[in-house]
């Protein structure tokens, strides 16, 4: 049997009755975490120019949530307006060793799927947890470094496979039909890394674009369509195409040990997973030696390989920002705002701090390197190492292995609950918020999807 087979085979076999508790629980943790950052993306700019196309194309009263807004499409467009909203803000979660995010990519899809189906919570779980199995293992087996070097966003190639298992999953597809879903999902995997060269919103549309392309497929095969079974190993499959050092062993090894959902960050800045572990480090510094920002003269800050092209170089680039997209990719500015304001929040990624001659300056005194010694745990762990030097000469260095958010250094649910409610306040009164973050964590007893999606408009 052929991996994409034998990976549609595991996919059947997840069923709610034999997950481990803890599974469910994460499932929830991270549709909260979702949850929250679509609706407070639900206000950015390049959201509402898909909002736009959306109400150009038409929307329907008796369709799919656009969460956070009082609109409903079509599913397939409902996925793609919720993923590329989530995906704005540059604080979705992230699986380290596939360096993609796939929440916003196998959430939009499934809940799409859900209106559709009007399934369960038990069922939305199983779909989840196969969704972000499917997006992981594959980007795992690309080798991020390898898969970025030919200009790829594994977000987006990857997104699309996981949209897509998680929507056949709550559509009942069979095996044979789950086969021809990722077969099609294949020829939809897309996602340039080329918006890194002036801060445009591309990026962004990768998740909504995956959750929608992975939609339908699962649309297609359900009524028939044809897809490749070999998707996945085969000589001008996905992984040969979308990567040069591909290990398609990975797909498959270790399955349920543990789940990959379980692996899976949560971001608490709002910027690229790369920029995470230095701030944490700066943070840590200077909260512990009370310092001041005037008393900061130098920071050097270790950088893994294959985040250096995406947040340290260029460097005309990366310390002159122009857009907010350009700033959650330039890690001097991350340093710069958590070093002058100790936090590198959304309210620190501003247009008018980007211009800021102060936040200029600092950036200065900011150093990105190559640490070779960071690279012996990655992609497994995304380490840093810090070191600062004061104006009257003292040196402080850290290492950070795990960044906050990270499995092993994780956000506690009062910790998420906070972050919840800071993205949603402006847009849910605190009885709704309330009521949300109650019917998430008894998600598994919801009987109707679709009434649970009525929660989230505005």
């Amino acid at each position: 049997m052929g991996i994409t087979k034998e990976l549609v085979e595991f996919c059947a076999s997840v069923k709610y009755e034999n997950l481990p508790h803890e599974i469910a629980n994460k499932v929830k943790y991270h549709c909260l975490d979702f949850l929250g950052i679509a609706v407070h993306g639900s206000l950015i700019e390049s959201s509402q120019t898909v909002y736009r196309l959306v109400k150009d194309i038409g929307i329907s009263p008796e369709a799919a949530v656009i969460i956070g807004t009082d609109m409903r499409a079509a599913p397939q467009y409902a996925a793609l307006a919720n993923g590329t909203s989530a995906h704005s803000l540059e604080l979705d979660d992230l699986h380290n060793e596939s360096s993609l995010h796939p929440g916003v990519a196998v959430f939009p899809a499934a809940l799409a799927a859900s209106e559709l189906s009007d399934c369960g919570g038990k069922r939305f779980i199983e779909a989840v947890t196969v969704g972000y199995e499917v997006m992981t293992r594959l980007g795992k087996a690309l080798n991020p470094a390898n898969h970025y070097a030919r200009g790829f966003h594994p977000t987006g190639t990857c997104g699309v496979f996981g949209a897509a298992a998680a929507a056949a999953k709550i559509l009942k597809l069979d095996q044979e039909q789950t086969i021809n879903v990722l077969g099609i999902a294949g020829s939809q995997a897309a996602g340039s890394m080329e918006f890194l060269t002036d801060g445009s919103w591309s990026k962004r549309l990768h998740a909504g674009w995956a959750a929608h392309n992975g939609l339908i497929t699962t649309l297609l095969a359900e009524r028939g369509f044809k897809g490749p079974a070999t998707i996945i190993e085969g000589r001008f499959g996905f992984l040969h195409a979308y990567s040069d050092g591909a290990d398609p062993d990975k797909v498959l090894a270790d399955l349920r040990k543990p789940f990959e959902i379980m692996k899976t960050s949560i971001k608490p800045h709002a910027c690229c997973r790369y920029k995470q572990g230095p701030i944490d480090g700066i943070l840590s510094i200077i909260r512990e030696n009370n310092l001041k920002p005037e008393e900061v003269k130098q920071v050097t800050l270790g950088i893994l390989k294959a985040g250096f092209p995406i947040v340290a170089e260029p460097k005309e680039l990366k310390y002159n920002p122009k857009t907010l997209v350009d700033a959650q990719f330039s890690m001097p500015f991350g340093a710069a705002v958590a070093i002058l304001y100790g936090r590198a929040s959304l309210s620190e990624y501003t247009q008018e701090n980007i211009e800021s001659a102060r936040i200029k300056e600092m950036m200065g005194r900011v150093s990105c390197v190559e640490d070779l010694e960071l690279e012996i745990v990655f992609p497994r762990q995304w380490p840093a190492s810090v070191e600062l030097v004061t104006e009257d000469g003292r040196r402080y260095s850290i290492r950070i292995d795990h960044p906050k958010g990270d499995p092993e250094n994780p956000l506690a649910w009062e910790e998420l609950l906070s972050k919840f409610d800071d993205l949603t306040s402006s847009i849910y009164p605190a009885e709704r918020r309330k009521e949300i973050v109650t019917r998430v964590q008894a998600l598994e007893q919801a009987q109707s999807m679709r009434e649970f999606c009525q929660l989230v408009t505005a």
